[in-house]
């Protein structure tokens, strides 16, 4: 539990580790100082679809937030709320309306475009299929993600600017697993490779993403496929 004020809040994680998004939320938590209880949801044996989880979250997806017995889903949602609510200051998430409209579309792209197009697309048939050969646009939506966050880097340390925001949080889980897929090209992308390692030296993010980006990669390495050519 942690203190709000004079009142003692709860916040409880559902997910797993090697989910992108809980990730997400876990580096959020961690850049905020906010203890919390974990609870693992085993997806594969169908957990998320149990009476209790869709009581808390009727989509179904991992990661769901409980604070105080309130219940949130969606990482992005999860991650702004508490920040929102929590955070010292807004630099995780500005509160000027530019500075936050540039975070936002952000985290649109990582939801829209990243894992969207070059993770689940790839997960589903993969792992929850079993297919072996996946279309050639499957890996050309892979590259496409790692172009524009290259070019987002432009001009700044960070995917929004030139201070650590949620963004980052939410796109570095993201991006980091890709490699699951296509292994990264640092020269290709030397933008993009620096702003992994300035975020790999936050003293969190071994155990908030690295770690679980090891066992996404361990996951997907146990379903062999190919891209067509």
């Amino acid at each position: 539990m942690s203190l709000n004020g004079d009142k003692m809040v709860k916040i409880t994680l559902y997910g797993l580790d090697p989910s992108p998004p809980v990730r997400a939320v876990k580096l959020t938590l961690a850049a905020l100082n906010l203890p919390y209880e974990y609870v693992n949801v085993n997806i594969v044996a169908r957990e998320q679809l149990s009476s209790s989880y869709l009581e808390k979250n009727p989509q179904h997806t991992v990661p769901t937030l409980e604070d105080d017995g309130n219940f949130i889903w969606d990482s992005h949602a999860i991650i702004a709320y508490l920040v929102s609510k929590y955070a010292d200051s807004d630099s995780l998430y500005p509160k000027d309306l530019l500075q936050r409209a540039v975070v936002d579309q952000r985290m649109h792209f990582e939801s829209g475009v990243v894992f969207a197009n070059a993770i689940r697309s790839i997960v589903k048939p993969v792992i929850f299929f079993g297919q072996k050969s996946l279309p050639k646009e499957k890996y050309e939506a892979i590259i496409e993600c790692h172009d524009f966050v290259e070019k987002f880097l432009e001009g700044h340390d960070y995917i929004a600017g030139s201070q650590l925001t949620i963004a980052d949080f939410s796109l570095i889980s993201s991006v980091t697993s890709l490699a699951a897929f296509v292994d990264f090209d640092p020269e290709k992308y030397p933008k993009t490779a620096a702003w992994i390692r300035r975020l790999e030296q936050l003293p969190y993010y071994e155990e908030a993403n690295a770690q679980g980006v090891r066992q996404f990669k361990a996951i997907v390495k146990q379903h062999p496929f190919t891209f067509e050519s």
